[in-house]
């Protein structure tokens, strides 16, 4: 294995990702452009596993602003993050990246269920692990999904992917002229400022489990390669200073 910070990761990346400019659906040159990405981290020996979420396709939360049950609203979400993976699987195995997907709801016709131990394995093999279906169960988001892989599956960090944001800032930097960016923080400062980073669940399931968290722009081409290999780009969260 090439000289890298990070062994093994979790990469966070968000339905949106998927979607591009259109905001919506899949976006097929989108895909070919994150697969191509990972095909990069892949030839290094880095094992990679994501967890990509659905809000290019539902959010619970919409539906339940519209009346739909809250439940009801985070099972079709859950769903569309199924539909997400098995996209970005295609797309990376058209370029000769093995891939394997697994859902928290068994739908044994087209993925495998989760199971900690094969996922492991998987990844041990250099096969790029896909997790879908978010947690299983509904009120935790994918960012929740995330650290607990993280976790699960002892990786060395979670990669925080965002479209068109470069780090952590004090404020909204789109809103906000005077918004400060940070490099460094910690899982505490996150909570304790309110940094629109990761819902608090995830924020402190990453903090008890001592898991690193870089976060960084996805659109600037070759970042992800960056942060494996311990470029100083984006922000690092970590434990205790």
């Amino acid at each position: 294995m090439a000289d890298v910070k990070y062994k093994r990761v979790v990469l966070k990346l968000s339905g949106e990702a998927l979607a591009g400019d259109q905001g919506f659906g899949i976006n097929p040159p989108e895909l070919k452009t994150v697969a191509k990405e990972l095909k990069e981290v892949y030839a290094l020996g880095v094992q990679v596993a994501i967890v990509v979420g659905g809000g290019n396709m539902w959010r619970g939360i919409t539906g339940e602003k519209l009346g739909m049950e809250r439940a009801q609203a985070d099972y079709i979400g859950m769903l569309g993050t199924i539909m997400n993976a098995l996209s970005l699987q295609d797309a990376l195995e058209g370029i000769g990246v093995p891939t394997r997907v697994q859902t928290s709801i068994e739908m044994r016709q087209i993925a495998e269920p989760y199971i900690r131990r094969k996922a492991i394995r998987h990844l041990e093999k250099n096969r790029i692990v896909i997790f879908a279906g978010g947690t299983g169960s509904p009120y935790f988001s994918t960012d929740t999904t995330a650290a607990l892989r993280a976790a699960e599956v002892n990786a060395d960090a979670i990669l925080m992917a965002k479209n068109g944001v470069d780090g952590v800032y004090s404020a909204d930097p789109n809103k906000d002229e005077s918004a400060v960016k940070f490099e460094r923080l910690t899982h505490m400062d996150i909570i304790e400022k309110g940094l629109n980073v990761m819902d608090s669940t995830a924020s402190t399931l990453s903090m008890d489990n001592d898991i690193p968290l870089v976060v960084f722009n996805l659109n600037t081409p070759g970042n992800i390669l960056k942060v494996v290999r311990g470029d100083k780009i984006g922000t690092t969260i970590e434990g205790e200073k």
